[in-house]
């Protein structure tokens, strides 16, 4: 199973729509899946879909490859993060890159490039 975290608008999708409960819905993992063809067998339109996509707590992309068990969160496009240069699809935030002393030369947080020597 994935669980999805449905936030904002695109709570009407969730079978609970009480806006005081979490709005999650389990999804049975097949072979091949991406939060694409998640989203899509959800019946949500790929337009009401913001790009805040984070599977596991990570920044993902629509093509991201989802395993059993996974947790998926879904934001709507009008929930846009004020820093999405923050995050790396595939590598990660920049604060735990920080935090492990490697700065991400392209986050304007990071530091810029680390000196060698």
């Amino acid at each position: 199973m994935i669980d999805i975290h449905l936030y904002g608008k695109l709570r009407r999708f969730a079978r609970d729509q009480d806006p005081t409960s979490p709005s999650i819905v389990a999804v049975t993992w097949e072979s091949g899946d991406t939060i694409r063809s998640i989203v899509l067998r959800l019946g949500i339109p790929l337009t009401d879909l913001g790009s805040n996509m984070f599977l596991n707590g990570r920044y993902a992309t629509l093509d991201a490859t989802v395993q059993d068990g996974d947790r998926l969160g879904l934001f709507p496009d009008d929930m846009q993060l004020l820093y999405k240069w923050y995050f790396s699809p595939s590598q990660g935030s920049a604060a735990a890159k920080s935090r492990q002393g490697s700065p991400d030369s392209t986050s304007p947080i990071g530091g810029g490039t680390k000196s060698e020597g």
